[in-house]
């Protein structure tokens, strides 16, 4: 079996990896080059509307997938005409629109903080009282890891923060102080067969993921069982086949759902070494309408760090004990992910490593 996938980042080259064992093969779309994942497998270069290209991509897959959520859907739905794909499409427009996104949780039984649409200033304006401030701007499409967003503190703030984010739709809503972060990672089969795993804690700086640890160590058992609860939901109201991830604030015993992701995740990666299946491997068995595996822990704890703008010393991270690195091929630059550790087994002191001092957030 070939399997197609739309974006060739990291994440492609993680599902390729784990889908290789299975026997599968994969390809890839995307028009960037120097992607992460055309060391593992071919890839059609060429705009997300070159409906030629796309044509040519479906004679070579018998079905496909996705691996990051700003795919135009113009190029799913076309490519859904010609080959199979999972997940189903709706899952895409959902994630893409953050007030959609918001409508759904609701629809599920999720909390949300509250929220307003806003397309104009004076809507902004409106929508920023009508929220309180503090409260966050973001924009109603695209945008991941902290882009395309807006912190509003002072009433003297809403009209550069309209004019920051560019004047378009926009996604207000409230502020809210939480404890910890918290997501989780699940899988659902073609027939309705749902895995999750284990809820994990992170650490975001500057809106990228920095930390996730797992068992999450401030997590109580039922913030575990909420969050099973929600995955279960969502991915049922999505009929959605492959693997998501959801993430939420959390404030007590109370869990706020700020997002999620039709894709496999950052927060999961983790699995790899630390699951029984990982989260690829899943993803990988649920598209190709193989039996789930196993979603739990593998030998106790785990501890993953994203690598983030500049390379450390490749030596020095592996004497680190325990620790399994993945470098993703990628150039270094600014706030670019271009690999990520994990430490599975964790030493009691994996804090104190001298290697690891730039990865740990502070």
């Amino acid at each position: 079996m070939v399997i197609g996938v739309l974006g060739a980042g990291q994440l492609g080259r993680m599902l390729a990896l784990a889908g290789y064992p299975l026997g599968m093969k994969f390809a890839f779309f995307d028009p960037a080059a120097d992607c992460a994942a055309a060391d593992v497998g071919p890839q059609i270069r060429a705009a997300w509307d070159d409906q030629a290209a796309l044509r040519q991509f479906a004679q070579g897959i018998d079905l496909f997938t996705w691996e990051f959520e700003n795919v135009p859907v113009a190029t799913v739905e076309l490519l859904a005409k010609l080959v199979p794909g999972y997940p189903h499409v709706r899952a895409l427009t959902q994630g893409q629109d953050r007030i959609e996104e918001k409508r759904l949780f609701q629809r599920v039984g999720m909390n949300v903080h509250p929220f307003a649409a806003a397309s104009t200033l004076a809507e902004f304006e409106h929508a920023v009282s009508v929220v309180g401030i503090p409260c966050v701007a973001k924009s109603r499409w695209m945008g991941y890891d902290g882009k395309g967003q807006a912190v509003i503190r002072d009433a003297a703030q809403v009209a550069e923060a309209w004019s920051s984010l560019g004047g378009v739709p926009l996604l207000v809503e409230q502020f809210v102080p939480f404890d910890f972060e918290v997501s989780i990672v699940a899988t659902r089969g073609r027939g309705g067969e749902i895995v999750t795993y284990p809820l994990t804690q992170n650490v975001h700086r500057g809106g990228i993921l920095r930390l996730s640890q797992v068992p999450a160590p401030d997590a109580t058992a039922s913030l575990e069982a909420q969050a099973q609860r929600h995955a279960k939901a969502l991915l049922n109201e999505l009929d959605y086949v492959g693997t998501l991830a959801i993430e939420f604030f959390v404030r007590g015993d109370q869990l706020l759902t700020n997002e999620f992701a039709p894709r496999v995740h950052n927060s999961g990666h983790w699995t790899i070494e630390g699951a029984v299946t990982s989260q690829f491997e899943n993803h990988v068995r649920a598209i190709a309408g193989l039996p789930l595996g196993d979603a739990s822990l593998r030998g106790g704890p785990s501890v993953m760090l994203n690598i983030i703008g500049d390379r450390p010393d490749t030596a020095a991270l592996l004497r680190v004990p325990g620790l399994h690195l993945h470098d993703y091929g990628k150039a270094a630059r600014p706030s670019r992910k271009i690999g990520h550790v994990t430490l599975h087994p964790p030493s009691p002191d994996w804090r104190a490593e001298p290697a690891l001092a730039t990865l740990i957030p502070v």
